[in-house]
């Protein structure tokens, strides 16, 4: 079974879009870190701020980790390095055409949707935000999910057809 060329396609753009979008929150978040007067591209007024969501308790570790470790722990990464190494597995797996990496795609993919919604309920209802790179990487994480999908079917349709 040979990769449709509209889901290589979907899923190189999708992931440097996602890789993208990561490594500037991430640089948004060292740089404010860094230098409080730090003003961002996607700071567009009090309440459009990028970069006051990637430095708030809830840009690191989902807001959820400081609880288990010290919030300078290392296990407590910023978001945007959660998000790096998500695309990167996302394009790698998706070099696969195995069952089981299909399997994979969607599982992680369902992750994403799911930390996506989390911190979309966040955004809205907790900072009163809104940010237009984390909305992004949520719009790639649904659409991801259903590319993964659609291949994970595809590729369960030929192995039955093939079994």
């Amino acid at each position: 079974m040979a990769l449709p060329k509209w889901e290589r396609k979907a899923r190189v753009f999708l992931c440097v879009f996602g890789l993208l979008l990561s490594v500037y929150a991430l640089h948004v978040e060292l740089s404010r870190e860094s230098n409080p007067d730090y003003r961002a591209m996607c700071d567009l007024g009090e309440s459009v701020s990028c970069s006051k969501v990637f430095t708030s308790r809830w840009g690191r570790g989902f807001g959820l980790v400081q609880f288990f470790v010290a919030a300078d722990n290392p296990l407590n990464q910023p978001n945007s390095v959660l998000g790096i190494i998500f695309y990167t597995l996302q394009m790698g797996l998706g070099l696969s055409l195995s069952k089981k990496a299909a399997m994979l795609l969607v599982f992680f993919s369902w992750v994403s949707v799911a930390g996506s919604l989390y911190l979309a309920s966040i955004l809205a209802f907790v900072l009163g935000d809104f940010c237009m790179v984390c909305v992004s990487t949520y719009i790639v994480n649904f659409v991801l999910l259903f590319t993964n999908i659609k291949r994970r079917r595809a590729i369960e349709g030929v192995k039955e057809k093939t079994g």
